[in-house]
């Protein structure tokens, strides 16, 4: 397996790695991170439990991954075990304990003190067990048992694969986000939904609780109070002279939501902003607006992939460092690719002002038994003369796998949906990606509107167009964009450029290095980028097109197509170009 780290790599080998708290949207005071070095064992299938362990392991970080200090792939005919011991705080005593994980990827079953608390499906979302009545006084044992095929299953798996080739990247196995504990009273808010509605300026709030109280919420631009009041489990709350978000001036409220039984029982403290996305007519086209003015969103292809951590990024300050680049060279918004981010990902996207695009998890098979680059120009280019539409539900045999599958997909989708609604951030849901596992698209991007109409919907980005809501979605590579036949949706080109260059001593792997278009130097390159924009990408605008996906923020393993090399550590682009670039991406 190649290694190649980053400036952040040293932190993150360490006992604690990302410390930080790890669901902002919704924070207590009394938890406990158990991110840090586990014991690990690979066994087969056959093992029902493990005794004997192989060593140890750094988690969140998955067992391919060097920051795990495993370095290790697993296959489908293999089970992943972790143990660790813990001790509850006194500040846990006499309330109950909830065990939280980020992500287990893909199927874990979780043992408190080898009893079963729970068990997970499925790898990319947040999942907690109760586990007070399993606990003891003194040390207990955490045990995580794990099943994960990869691409020798059906399961969603995204770009992963059992053996990196081409686009096709390392696979993540076991644990890879944070590990953690909180304590709650025997009555507490499970969760919340929050809505904006910039137009009757309300926030709606839907509450979750566990047992009996009333409940209060108190609104805060920062030291001042906005709004005080109790609230049903089902409220809106009258926002005063609103201050809208925007990646211009990316401004959150804050709040505290308690719940009373005669005295504070449960408090939280999260945030939360006033936008709006819709579309609107503009200059004869329907166009993507932001809180009812048009606004034209600047995008790059975002994996989310890290040289060194692999899905889980090295520490939050990594994170931090993609958005705030991408920010400060003029872009507006970054397309999560195949790929669900820790939660504070999402938070500093909030805070630092970037809207999200954000794909579903693809699995499954794809609607074709071949994939090759030039495909999806091909089929975008010959659009106008072949019905698409016909290839959305191309086998029409279906195994017990299939349909299982498909039933899987479509709740993990609306489990992703769930977990990520309350980031501000987030303006648009991606089901399906280029025919990967596609099916139903227009069925299932018609049920996600209406699931969540305050957001946009790419319900088949790329290719297989069913006609649904809510764009006239194109990736382009190679062959020359030209704007489409208009067809009442707003044009974006969800996918484009992938311009590549390779840069000794900061590539995953030299001689397999591959991309689109390779240039030699940072100036022909940029050159490359320059006349894109100017001679194919600008003057479609005043044809329709309202939002642009660049790839990619940065390279991937093989693929060298990134604006920044994959270790982070060079922009390949001038960055004046890129700049002045985005600031005539705009209607």
């Amino acid at each position: 397996m190649m290694t190649l780290t980053t400036r952040w790599a040293k932190e993150a080998m360490c006992n604690n790695p990302l410390p930080e708290y790890p669901r902002p949207q919704m924070v207590r005071d009394n938890w406990v991170n158990l991110n840090g070095m586990y014991e690990y064992a690979v066994t087969d299938e056959n093992t029902q439990w493990c005794e004997k362990f192989d060593g140890e392991i750094r988690v969140p970080f998955a067992i391919e991954s060097c920051l795990s200090g495993v370095c290790k792939r697993i296959s489908k005919n293999d089970r992943l075990w972790y143990r660790k011991s813990f001790s509850l705080p006194e500040s846990f005593k006499g309330k109950r304990t909830i065990l939280h994980f980020g992500a287990v990827d893909w199927e874990c079953k979780i043992y408190i003190n080898k009893t079963l608390v729970g068990s997970h499906v499925g790898g990319y979302c947040p999942f907690s067990f109760d586990i007070t009545d399993s606990l003891v006084e003194g040390e207990n044992e955490l045990v995580v048992w794990v099943y994960d095929p990869t691409d020798e299953a059906w399961q969603n798996r995204g770009k992963q694969a059992s053996y990196s080739h081409g686009f096709w990247y390392t696979s993540t196995s076991g644990i890879w986000q944070t590990v953690w504990m909180e304590a709650v009273s025997e009555n507490y808010i499970k969760k919340y939904k929050l809505t904006p509605d910039i137009d009757k300026g309300v926030l709606a709030i839907e509450t979750d609780v566990q047992g009996e109280g009333s409940l209060k919420i108190k609104v805060l631009d920062g030291e001042n109070v906005v709004a005080e009041e109790a609230i049903d489990k089902k409220a809106e709350v009258s926002i005063p002279e609103l201050k809208l978000w925007s990646p211009e001036n990316p401004f959150l409220y804050d709040f505290v939501l308690t719940l009373e039984n005669g005295e504070t029982v449960d408090s939280v403290k999260g945030y939360f902003a006033m936008r709006k996305f819709s579309i609107g007519e503009y200059e004869g086209y329907n166009r993507l607006f932001l809180n009812n003015e048009p606004y034209f969103q600047r995008g790059l292809l975002d994996q989310g992939y890290w040289s060194d951590g692999q899905l889980t990024p090295p520490t939050d300050e990594a994170m931090i460092y993609d958005i705030e680049t991408m920010k400060r060279l003029g872009y507006n918004m970054l397309r999560k690719h195949i790929k669900v981010e820790p939660a504070r990902w999402y938070y500093h996207c909030d805070r630092l002002g970037m809207i999200v695009w954000q794909d579903m998890v693809s699995g499954g098979q794809f609607l074709n038994n071949f994939y090759v680059g030039v495909l999806p120009n091909i089929y975008t280019f010959l659009s106008p003369v072949i019905d698409l539409t016909k290839k959305d539900n191309a086998y029409k045999t279906f195994s017990r796998e299939k349909i299982e599958w498909r039933t899987q997909f479509e709740e993990e989708l609306f489990e992703m949906i769930d977990a990520l609604y309350n980031y501000p951030c987030i303006g648009c849901w991606v089901p399906f990606n280029e025919g990967w596992g596609q099916f139903d698209a227009k069925r299932i991007g018609d049920a996600v509107k209406a699931y969540d109409p305050t957001r946009f919907v790419d319900h088949a980005s790329g290719w297989y167009d069913q006609k649904g809501c809510d764009f006239k979605s194109i990736h382009r590579y190679i062959l020359p964009f030209v704007a489409p036949k208009y067809d009442g949706r707003p044009i974006v080109i969800s996918e484009y450029g992938g311009y590549s260059q390779i840069l000794d001593g900061h590539v995953w792997n030299k001689a397999k290095s591959f991309g689109y278009q390779m240039y030699k130097s940072k100036e022909s390159l940029t050159e490359a980028y320059r006349k894109l924009h100017e001679h194919q990408i600008i003057p479609a605008i005043k044809k329709g097109l309202s939002a642009t996906v660049y790839t990619q923020v940065s390279d991937v393993e093989f693929e060298v197509n990134g604006i920044l090399t994959y270790d982070r550590e060079i922009l390949k682009l001038d960055e004046e170009m890129l700049k002045d670039i985005n600031s005539k991406l705009k209607y």
